[in-house]
Order: structure tokens, then sequence, then C-alpha cells
């Protein structure tokens, strides 16, 4: 019997691929009733490519969750709906198009190496804007993650790894004889923990990894023998094909983890922008003062208290134009 390769491409018409992700979409949505699960049925049993396409995106290769499982995985199901139900159509509509590039064009391989914001909505792991969340795993090392992450855990008898989706993780390897430590996965490459706590944090088309304890060896994806080890107290910026110089890092860099960031001569546009990172809606600052410098401890989880020390402090004032969008400015004399 020849075996069928789940994850190659079916050879289906463009229509089909688009109104068999939109059916994915609904159902995953919610709001689906009996009457559209007959629908999907009727729609699948029309055409061979239709049970073809249908087919090909409940079971790429595991990167998205068929329908049987996230019904199966509250946390899963209750992700998949609320994004979608917060999307406009016009967003809809955009990601209809993006997984069918996805699904039907660029394979599972393209999936598991880039990094596209709809994954985050079925991450195994994830957290909403402003919350941080730890857990533990199988081996005992502890993943902290910031605001806005999310992660994929894949531990079998033959793997033990962690993928970020996006975000920011703090991850505190645990060592037992004889177990593997696990590897980090993202959008640019692996990461092999040596003994060691380390951050690592997504960035657009880049990662950075902050190493605080112990070593960890960066791996980028292409060429994937380019290898560089990172130690305590360096960070390192890697792309898919490169790796930065190091950089000097502090115990400060790591303040995150209990609710604070930390400044000491941090200039002001840099610090807005890990402040909003924390803070629903738009916050940004005005090049005119973004160079200006402070210092000192600020909690993370009171962001409107945090605006008004740094009003007090330097000569900005803080310009709301709704209660979601505000700008920190040169203070009017």
């Amino acid at each position: 019997m020849q075996r069928v390769n789940a994850d190659a491409r079916p050879d289906v018409p463009q229509h089909v691929a688009l109104r068999a992700v939109e059916w994915w979409m609904e159902l995953q949505s919610g709001k689906d009733t009996r009457a559209q699960q007959f629908a999907l049925v009727r729609w699948r049993a029309e055409h061979p490519d239709h049970e073809l396409a249908w087919r090909h995106i409940c079971n790429v290769s595991g990167r998205i969750r068929s329908l049987a499982d996230a019904t199966a995985d509250p946390s899963g199901a209750t992700a998949a709906r609320s994004a979608l139900t917060r999307a406009g159509s016009a967003r809809r509509r955009a990601s209809v198009k993006a997984l069918v590039t996805l699904l039907f064009a660029g394979g599972a391989s393209w999936m598991a190496r880039e990094h596209v914001p709809w994954r985050a909505w079925t991450a195994d792991v994830r957290t909403a804007l402003g919350e941080r969340r730890s857990i533990t795993l199988a081996d005992g090392t502890r993943v902290t993650l910031n605001t806005g992450s999310a992660i994929d855990i894949r531990f079998t008898d033959a793997e033990r790894r962690v993928r970020l989706v996006e975000g920011e993780v703090m991850i505190a390897t645990a060592h037992r004889d004889g177990e593997r430590r696990p590897f980090i996965e993202t959008a640019q490459g692996s990461l092999q923990p040596l003994g060691t706590r380390f951050a690592v944090r997504q960035q657009s088309a880049l990662c950075r990894l902050d190493v605080f304890e112990g070593a960890v060896q960066i791996t980028p994806l292409d060429p994937p023998d380019l290898e560089s080890i990172v130690r305590a107290g360096q960070r390192a910026r890697f792309t898919r094909d490169s790796v930065g110089e190091l950089e000097k890092i502090s115990e400060n860099d790591a303040a995150w983890t209990d609710g604070l960031l930390v400044a000491s001569g941090m200039r002001l546009g840099d610090f807005i922008d890990e402040l909003a990172r924390y803070r629903a809606g738009h916050l940004s600052c005005d090049a005119a003062v973004a160079g200006l410098r402070l210092s000192g401890t600020y909690p993370l989880a009171e962001t409107d208290r945090v605006l008004d020390a740094v009003a007090r402090t330097l000569p900005v004032e803080v310009v709301f134009i709704t209660r979601y969008w505000a700008t920190v400015r040169a203070a009017r004399s």
C-alpha cells in the first residue's frame, strides 16, 4: 500500500481551498449549529477535492489542531473562539487568505518555521496582555511567560521541545541524571540549554536571547551548521541566518518576572516601548523627548501610575486622545 504524506500540498482549485478554510474557521468560532455541520458534510461529499482539502486542513503536521482536537481541548477551543469573535470582517478575510497560503501553498514545513500571529490562537499555553504565567514542564523545567506570549510544548519519548510562538519567556532548566534538557525553538532557529536560566524574546524578524546563568547554544535555521555559545551576562540577537555581536546584560533585565520594569539611565523612547507591551491600546513617545533618560523601578501592572511618575520626573506630559491612545511628549510651559 502506498503511504500518503499528510503534509503534502493537495492539488485542489484555489476556490476549494478558500472554502475549506472558511468552513474550518466558522466551526472553530464556536457559533456553528447542527445545520452547519450537516452542510459541511454535504459539501465534503459533493466532490473529491472538497474532502481532500478538508482532510488536509485537519491533518497537516499537527500544526493546526483538527476540529475534533480543538473541541476536545477547552483551552484551545476557547482561544480560537475568542480570537475569531473579536476579529472584524476585514481581519477575518485576511486571516482566511493567510491560512490558505500557509496550508495550500507553503505546506507544513513553512508553517513550522515562520512566525505568524494566528498560530498563537491555538498555542498550548498563552498569556493575555499584561498577564504573566509560570508552568513546570514534565522534566522540572520552569517556564515563565511574559505579557502577550504563547508557546507550544512537545514532550514525547523521542523529543523534548518548547516552541516560542510569540512574546517572551524565561526558562530555568532542570537537569536530572540521564535526562536531556529541552530544545527551545523559535522562528529563527533553535536553542540548546547547557545548564542555565535564560530569556527568549521574539522580535518580528529576529529573536533576542538573554542568558542569566550557565550558557545557551544558538543554531540558526539557515545555515544549520552555524552555532554560537552565549554565556551568563550576555545577550545575542539572531536571525534565520546570522548571530549578532554579544551585548552585556544585568539581572535588571529579568525584573519582568517579578512584575517590574527597572530602568537605569534608560532612554525614554525605549522605556515607553517596553511599557506599551503591558498596556491595552496605543502608547508612544514623541521623537523630541525620546532621548531623555530616566532611572527607577516601576510596577508593570499599574501603567497609569508609571506614566504619572514619568511626567513628574521628566519635563514631559502624557496626552490622551482616548483612554486607549496616549502619547508622551514635551511638557508645555
